[in-house]
């Protein structure tokens, strides 16, 4: 949990000290039901924007990427700070497609 905070933390800080638009990040830590996600809210006229670049959630003791827009990927950042892959799931590669990847499959 700690590292999957670290992870989205500096995401969060990059993107404001990069960022010139006006868009608002926002961080969501729900340690309760353990999700985790860093999204943009913005306003485009009267339309209200809602963007989600990560969503992980812990499941049965492994990591799920539900949602993951980052350029490197949030799996490669946890796999740098020691997650072995054994312990990370890509919840956003359909069931049948995980198999071919070197992470868990559930």
């Amino acid at each position: 949990m700690y590292l999957i905070k670290q992870v989205l933390t500096e995401y969060d800080n990059l993107s404001r000290q990069s960022s010139h638009d006006r868009s608002e990040t926002c961080l969501v830590f729900d340690e309760t039901h353990d999700h985790y996600l860093w999204l943009t809210v913005d306003w485009q006229g009267s339309k209200r924007l809602k963007d989600t670049h990560v969503h992980i959630r812990l499941k049965n003791e492994k990591i799920y990427i539900e949602e993951d827009w980052t350029e490197e990927g949030i799996a490669t950042e946890l796999i740098r700070l020691g997650v072995p892959t054994s312990d990370i799931v890509l919840a956003f590669q359909p069931p049948d497609v995980r198999q071919f990847t070197e992470f868990a499959i559930a």
